[in-house]
């Protein structure tokens, strides 16, 4: 289960970092896409970043972790080849938003270090959020993972809203949203409750 960390508990450096993966996510929005955005550290310093690109490669798995996973993996420099059973065992995410299912599954195997995420995916969330794919559900290879969210909740919510205000160009058939209102107070937010559609 992904865990709450109070904005007072938060650790600055986990908050500088979530602000490099909330630029991504502006990116992403900017790109119409759903504004994700991750970066992967590594003892302080960055080895891999990425935003969603689903409707630029028309393709549903390219979601920013995978983008960035895909990256560290054709780096010998970061990954060496053949990997180790373990690649990602020294290495933190920061997303914006919490990893889904088939993500947190494929950082499972990978056997990222720890997870720190803005809002819970009430939609599709894999730590959590839907599933606790992330250390729930017990597997006899790959290690469990720690979760932890709220890192700039309110920024994370509030670009996703902004997305989901658009109009999706890029859908087979585009729904009208002009009467649509962006709702800025996300206190009222239970869980995160945000339509999710990565």
């Amino acid at each position: 289960m992904a865990i709450y960390v109070p904005s007072e508990e938060q650790e600055k450096e986990h908050v500088e970092w979530m602000r490099v993966a909330l630029e991504l996510a502006e990116e992403a929005l900017e790109a119409d896409e759903v504004p994700i955005g991750c970066v992967f550290v590594r003892d302080g310093q960055v080895l891999a970043s990425a935003r969603n690109r689903t409707n630029e490669h028309r393709n549903a798995t390219r979601h920013a972790e995978l983008e960035a996973i895909d990256s560290m993996l054709s780096s010998p420099d970061i990954i060496p080849t053949p990997p180790p059973d373990l690649p990602l065992q020294d290495v933190v995410l920061y997303v914006t938003v919490e990893p889904c299912i088939m993500c947190a599954s494929a950082l499972r195997q990978l056997g990222i270090k720890g997870v720190y995420c803005g809002c819970v995916n009430d939609r599709f969330g894999g730590c959590g959020g839907v599933l606790g794919v992330n250390e729930a559900i017990p597997h006899p290879i790959w290690p469990p993972f720690p979760c932890r969210y709220g890192y700039l909740r309110e920024e994370c919510i509030l670009i996703l809203r902004r997305f989901y205000l658009t109009e999706n160009s890029k859908a087979p058939v585009p729904r009208s949203k002009a009467r649509r209102v962006l709702k800025e107070d996300v206190e009222d937010v239970h869980c995160d409750h945000i339509k999710m559609t990565r």
